[in-house]
């Protein structure tokens, strides 16, 4: 198993979270072959003082899927101020990728990682490269922008919180990521690749670069006006990425569900706990 982290990240904080992984693995009784950073860090826009989101994908014993009362497919660490760690069965973390959830595409395109099986790692991001439906993913980020923008924009004074606009911007870079790519369901966690891998207008790409030199730097951007080209590239973007509001999916779910039981049932017998 090969750790893959930055030597920036704080070395008390990475062996918390390796140690917290190791119990959470002998108390349930699983396997964990992939554990992540999913928050600001992976994407590529942390703060002096970002916290540390660690998501991981488990699997059980096979035993323990045969039976009528399946266990919950969520294991969850009670919060700190500091760290943040959670993780999915691989049976739900398969399902909802057939069901267009990006989440755990990112979890699989995260560049850091306090567990990586190589092997499992590829083979299930080569998985979500075939099953993976580019309709339900783009409309899994149009959705989440909009809801990002319900939230951060449209105050009476004009004022918003500067670093949310990234919350906004990194889903919506997603999709221009997407949309120029149509044979591609796959895009970068990353927000500095997503950026690279679009065209943008100049004034654009200077101001997000801007924004995210000053939360790098800051620990707290607090509140202004949107730019304007920020702005535009937000109402812009949502106005021709409309047709994936509602857009339906493109694959036949039967030889996707048929590939993830094949994925499933190798990686439950080669990884879970006897």
């Amino acid at each position: 198993m090969n750790d893959v982290l930055p030597p920036d990240m704080e070395g008390g904080a990475v062996a918390e979270i390796k140690s917290i992984l190791d119990r959470l693995a002998v108390e349930n009784g699983v396997a964990i072959p992939l554990a992540v950073e999913s928050g600001s860090r992976a994407w590529g826009f942390p703060s002096p003082d970002s916290d540390y989101d660690c998501r991981f994908i488990y699997l059980r014993p096979a035993i323990e899927t045969f039976t009528l009362f399946p266990r919950r497919d969520v294991i969850e660490h009670p919060l700190s101020s500091l760290i943040d760690i959670g993780g999915w069965e691989l049976s739900k973390a398969l399902r909802l990728l057939i069901r267009g959830n990006a989440v755990i595409i990112e979890w699989l395109t995260s560049p850091f990682a306090y567990r990586d099986t190589p092997e499992f790692r590829t083979g299930f991001l080569d998985l979500a490269a075939d099953v993976a439906d580019r309709s339900l993913v783009a409309r899994h980020y149009f959705h989440l922008a909009e809801g990002q923008c319900a939230r951060v924009l449209d105050k009476p004074d004009g004022e918003v919180a500067l670093k949310k606009l990234l919350y906004i911007l990194r889903p919506l870079m997603a999709l221009r990521w997407l949309s120029a790519r149509p044979d591609v369901a796959v895009a970068p966690m990353n927000f500095g690749l997503l950026m690279d891998g679009v065209d943008l207008p100049a004034d654009v790409r200077q101001d997000v670069s801007d924004l995210l030199e000053r939360k790098r730097t800051t620990r707290e951007l607090g509140t202004g006006k949107i730019p304007g080209s920020i702005s535009e590239f937000i109402y812009s973007t949502l106005r021709d990425m409309e047709d994936f509001r509602e857009a339906p999916a493109e694959k036949d779910t039967t030889a996707s569900e048929r590939a993830a039981d094949d994925f499933w049932r190798n990686w439950t017998g080669r990884l879970s706990p006897a």
